[in-house]
């Protein structure tokens, strides 16, 4: 009895963790995951990254500590390599990394390119919720 109870709390404690992170993590840009969001009309957060851009590190400090907001929680956010992925780059007519794009419904809500500054940053992803 004892390892069955085990076992089901494991299940349970590894399913709420995938949960979580979930919520809340940053992904790699995929085009069928896009497109499953939009399609839904969920709010989404592109970010045009470069793992070298001193603005994009600071970016992803404020996003970890942002994105665990409540008000945020259905906001997903999928990072776009601008060194490897420059087809997409421009398919969303970005000039430059460290370029938030945000969208809901479907469509472009919002633009920011090269924003560190915390509260600018969460106004334009409270703009999706």
């Amino acid at each position: 009895m004892g390892k069955i109870f085990q076992a089901i709390l494991a299940t349970f404690f590894w399913a709420n963790l995938a949960f979580a992170t979930s919520q809340s993590e940053i992904q790699p840009f995929q085009q069928s995951r896009f497109d499953a969001l939009q399609q839904q009309g969920k709010p989404v957060l592109v970010w045009i990254h470069a793992d070298w851009c001193p603005t994009c590190r600071a970016q992803g400090k404020v996003l970890d500590e942002l994105l665990p907001m409540p008000d945020l929680k259905g906001l997903t956010v999928l990072r776009v390599d601008f060194d490897s992925q420059k087809p997409l780059v421009q398919s969303f007519r970005a000039q430059r990394q460290s370029t938030f794009i945000l969208f809901k419904g479907g469509k472009e809500i919002g633009r920011s390119l090269g924003d560190t500054r915390r509260d600018s940053i969460l106004a334009l992803l409270k703009q999706a919720t």
